[in-house]
């Protein structure tokens, strides 16, 4: 018999969270816990020789380690703990790329992407390949193989759309990129968490994601893999509490990026939340989480009048959809006047929205997470529907 993947709780429709693309709450016990024990027990990391520093150090260290593991990387080290996915991927994308080279990315790029690639070919001349997909999110690999004739400096894709959730071949192209000898930077911020990541095994030069979604820590804290032979220019230089001597920032990693005292208590509950996700399963944990994502979709397609913009091949948890002839704000805002949580509007992605011919508007964003009942998603569902009979009454008389 198939585990259903819901939850059995029942919903109460005054608070019903469906903005988990955004970010995930509520939080787990382990990770309130975790952020309030560092708020009472530790200092400042590597800069003392005192308990609470000590622990501090050990406390990061640790919590390196795990995100180290859950990212498929042999060497903790070259997990870089950054404030969130975007600035991983400025550091990236800044560190790495230099005056007049050639980026390649895709039509459904997020800002996070596309707004630093944009001032890089204002200020260094560079000159970005937007390789077009389809509205499904589909990327044909065959461009990607095209892209690569002659090598650019760097690819970048999405693991999963934070639009459609559709989910990107990644493994195939880190391959194609390893096999011309162009970096890979691999965009996980909808994916990490929920599907299983393979950092040292694809061969990815790096990969950023965020510590606040499906890795269900707290925000402010993001992780960033820098791999073996990648030289990437740090976005920030300061203090280290290692070679303090040096004008220069220190070469050895993970120091080299990780200037200033670092976000403790959010690391502290990051390392509670990536346990709370080892425990559970990636595997176990995104297999429910789409099979929610495909529910809700079946379930809003046999609403007269609603739109679903499915993916070609589901990865992340986002379901977008719109409401014939209401803009997304308004049906947004008449949810949450009923409790319901979703997010509405372009989710500062333009790019992905023109691939599937939403732009201007954008849709309407619903993205279940790990304790999601199905009684939830039969609610929007309902509230939907309510929505679009009552519009269609108006429109009669």
């Amino acid at each position: 018999m198939t585990q259903s993947p819901f939850s059995h709780k029942r919903s109460d429709a005054a608070d019903i969270y469906l903005d988990h693309a955004a970010t995930s709450y509520p939080k787990p016990a382990a990770v309130e816990e975790a952020v309030l024990w560092a708020l009472r027990e530790l200092a400042a990391p590597g800069r003392g020789t005192h308990p609470r520093a000590q622990k501090a150090t050990q406390w990061i260290e640790e919590a390196r380690r795990a995100a180290a593991d859950l990212l498929g990387a042999e060497d903790p080290s070259r997990v870089v703990f950054t404030k969130s996915a975007t600035e991983g991927i400025n550091c990236a994308l800044k560190g790495f790329v230099r005056p007049g080279d050639r980026v390649v990315a895709t039509s459904m790029e997020h800002n996070a992407v596309a707004r630093p690639l944009a001032r890089l070919m204002r200020e260094r001349d560079v000159t970005v390949e937007w390789l077009p997909c389809l509205p499904s999110g589909a990327l044909d690999l065959d461009l990607v193989r095209k892209a690569l004739d002659p090598p650019p400096r760097l690819v970048v894709c999405p693991h999963a759309s934070n639009v459609n959730g559709a989910l990107f071949p990644v493994e195939s192209i880190a391959r194609l990129c390893h096999e011309r000898g162009v970096a890979f930077l691999l965009d996980a911020a909808q994916t990490a968490g929920i599907v299983p990541i393979h950092a040292d095994q694809w061969g990815c030069a790096m990969i950023a994601c965020s510590g606040h979604k499906g890795l269900l820590g707290p925000s402010g804290v993001g992780l960033l893999y820098v791999g073996r032979h990648v030289d990437v220019a740090p976005l920030l230089e300061g203090g280290t509490g290692s070679r303090s001597e040096q004008w220069e920032q220190p070469e050895h990693l993970p120091d080299r990026y990780e200037a200033g005292t670092p976000n403790v208590p959010g690391i502290a509950g990051l390392k509670a939340g990536i346990h709370t996700v080892q425990e559970r399963g990636v595997q176990s944990i995104g297999e429910r989480e789409r099979g929610a994502a495909s529910f809700l979709e079946d379930q809003m397609e046999a609403v007269r009048g609603v739109v679903v913009h499915r993916p070609h091949r589901r990865g992340g948890n986002a379901v977008s959809f719109r409401v014939e002839g209401l803009h997304p704000q308004d049906v947004a805002s008449v949810l949450a006047q009923a409790g319901i949580a979703v997010r509405a509007g372009l989710h500062c992605a333009p790019l992905a929205h023109r691939t599937l011919g939403t732009y201007p508007e954008g849709t309407v964003r619903a993205a279940p997470g790990l304790d999601t009942s199905q009684e939830d998603l039969l609610c929007l569902v309902e509230r939907v529907d309510r929505l679009v009979s009552r519009k269609r009454r108006r429109g009669l008389r």
